[in-house]
């Protein structure tokens, strides 16, 4: 047996720094948290120490959390390691975040990811509520997004629109069905689009493509150093840290190839005068304001580049990622496809291409549209939001600097608030007045408030107009030997399929 000189000797060093890992476990486990603080906090599940809830967040992190939110109630309270986060699962949570509070919840949280990829919170996406976020917001919209900037690209939409729709008849007979692949094809037309509005001419390569694609994808990873500072080094060991500075060194590069670009043709104008009035890009514009100092605030190309890259990747990717829902949709509802394309051909009638005016009288297809916003909302959480004061929300207290997560996904299918919501039914939206603007709490796939994407009426004109042209023109269904699509849904901030969506084409007979 050890000798009580050998048990003083290496026993009992070991067991001062065990007893003191004890105590703050117990620490951990008994007192209570920052929101705890308050009298009537939203319910929590059990949550273990250090980790809080962190090991109940799956692969598909809106349905984990509608799970959740199913047993704990529509306002839910996670801790993620240290960070309190508010899971808002109901329309009138939603509100009271998004109208009654926006104020209190306009601020966007930290984050290592955004911090490193969209320049320190430069972009207007991830920027802090403020002075700063207002100027840069009214750049973006007045710039950019207004209907007026929008309308101006409609030649822009109805020329990537025939190029799109002229591809796919060169890979077509009327007696031979050929497979197309849509998702590819939906991906490179929103790329085309945006780069012709807001770089001012095309942009493409599969390298670039991959690039925006992990971009994305980086977007909605989770970052150990985020919600456990001292586990930051699982973030290096899993390669997460590599991947970040990997692609914001590749965008980087690119962008600053855009601007060079830009500012090497502005200098080159004959006499040195800036790029004629009307011929502008999102980028040409960035660059007068820069020169400008009559505008009462000032940007640097840093600051150019963030708004780019908000531009860019956020009008690419969930734009293309409704079009790929709705045509898997369709596909996968024959009925639904034959009604939208019994309006659409309609009202083209004898016409060659469907065009923007035509929109307006596909209730249909709009309705389409709103349903696949619905049931896959191309952002499922949204972007995060944080409190900046403590305040109550549906009668729980939430304190200042709680995350707040709101799951456009799962109230989107919320039982109480649509009937079969695990159906697809456009009928469900033809006599009923609900819309995405923000103003309709049931169906927000593009959030609202101060903080809701600017960008809507953008994408879905893009949308609408690529849909009915491809029902327009061609007949489609599932390829042969295909009994059924698969649903299996990618990982990221964006939420695409898994696999390609290909699909069989005949040239219709109109």
């Amino acid at each position: 047996m050890m000798s009580s000189a050998l048990l003083r000797q290496y026993l009992y060093p070991l067991l001062i720094p065990f007893t003191f890992c004890i105590l703050l476990l117990f620490k951990w486990l008994l007192s209570p948290s920052t929101t705890q603080k308050h009298h009537h906090p939203p319910p929590s599940p059990p949550r273990l120490p250090i980790l809080g809830n962190l090991h109940q967040i799956g692969s598909r992190p809106h349905s984990s959390l509608a799970n959740l939110s199913r047993k704990h109630g529509p306002l839910m309270l996670l801790r993620l390691g240290r960070v309190p986060v508010l899971v808002v699962s109901s329309a009138d949570a939603a509100r009271e975040i998004m109208k009654t509070h926006d104020l209190i919840f306009a601020n966007r949280p930290k984050s290592k990811i955004f911090e490193k990829l969209v320049y320190d919170y430069k972009d207007v996406s991830m920027a802090p509520y403020g002075e700063y976020w207002r100027q840069m917001k009214s750049v973006f919209v007045l710039q950019l997004l207004s209907n007026k900037r929008v309308q101006s690209f409609r030649l822009v939409r109805e020329e990537e629109v025939a190029n799109l729709i002229a591809d796919i008849e060169g890979l077509l007979s009327s007696a031979s069905p050929t497979t197309v692949n849509l998702g590819e094809r939906f991906a490179a037309l929103t790329n085309d689009v945006v780069c012709r509005v807001a770089l001012g001419r095309k942009y493409g390569g599969k390298r670039f493509k991959a690039i925006l694609m992990e971009f994305v994808e980086l977007l909605g990873a989770l970052s150990f150093g985020d919600y456990i500072p001292w586990l930051a080094w699982v973030d290096r060991v899993s390669g997460l840290d590599e991947r970040l500075d990997k692609v914001a060194k590749e965008l980087d590069g690119f962008l600053d190839e855009v601007v060079e670009e830009h500012v090497e043709k502005r200098m080159n104008c004959e006499g040195g005068v800036d790029v004629q009035e009307g011929k502008e890009d999102f980028v040409d514009i960035l660059l007068s304001i820069q020169k400008d100092s009559s505008v009462g605030f000032s940007i640097d190309k840093i600051t150019i580049k963030a708004l780019i890259l908000d531009a860019f990747a956020a009008g690419t990717d969930t734009t293309y990622t409704a079009l790929e829902w709705a045509m898997t949709e369709l596909l996968r509802h024959p009925n639904a496809m034959r009604q939208a394309q019994a309006e659409v051909r309609r009202i083209a009638g004898h016409k060659s291409s469907i065009t923007e005016e035509d929109l307006d009288q596909m209730c249909y297809l709009k309705a389409v549209i709103k349903e696949t916003l619905r049931s896959h909302p191309p952002i499922p959480l949204l972007i995060p939001r944080e409190s900046t004061q403590d305040t109550k929300v549906t009668g729980y207290d939430v304190a200042a600097r709680t995350r707040v997560i709101v799951n456009a996904w799962a109230i989107g299918r919320d039982p109480s608030l649509w009937d079969s919501p695990d159906e697809f039914r456009p009928e469900r939206f033809l006599n009923s007045s609900i819309n995405f603007q923000g103003h309709d709490f049931e169906l927000i796939p593009f959030g609202a408030g101060r903080r809701g994407c600017p960008g809507i009426a953008f994408a879905i004109v893009v949308d609408e107009l690529v849909l009915a042209n491809l029902l327009h023109k061609f007949d489609w269904r599932l390829p042969d030997g295909v009994g059924q699509l698969d649903m299996t849904e990618s990982t990221g901030l964006t939420i695409h399929k898994k696999f390609p969506l290909i699909a069989s084409a005949a040239i219709a007979t109109l």
